[in-house]
């Protein structure tokens, strides 16, 4: 009965190791991603704002041509500081 024990006991800190990595990297991929949903709120226009929790209002998911459009929205003032310093 011991070795049942020693073993579920191995085998339940082996298990209690792997979470702990796991919860170590999700909690870092959250950081990344606050850190990114942050960048982005930063860099979206009112409008884009307005839209976007329209849709979350009413559960729709953004269309590809919106999509598009959040993406090049960080090229665009890259672009705009780019020419007054050249």
């Amino acid at each position: 009965m011991d070795l049942v024990k020693s073993h579920l006991m191995y085998a339940v800190r082996e298990e209690v190791e792997v979470l702990k990595e796991q919860i170590k990297e999700l909690i870092e991929k959250n950081s990344q991603l606050e850190q990114e949903n942050t960048l982005l709120k930063t860099l979206a226009s009112p409008e884009q704002l307005a839209q976007f929790q329209a849709q979350l209002q009413t559960g729709s998911p953004p269309s590809s041509s919106q999509s598009q459009a959040t993406t090049q929205q960080p090229a665009q003032p890259a672009s705009q500081g780019s020419g007054p310093s050249a």
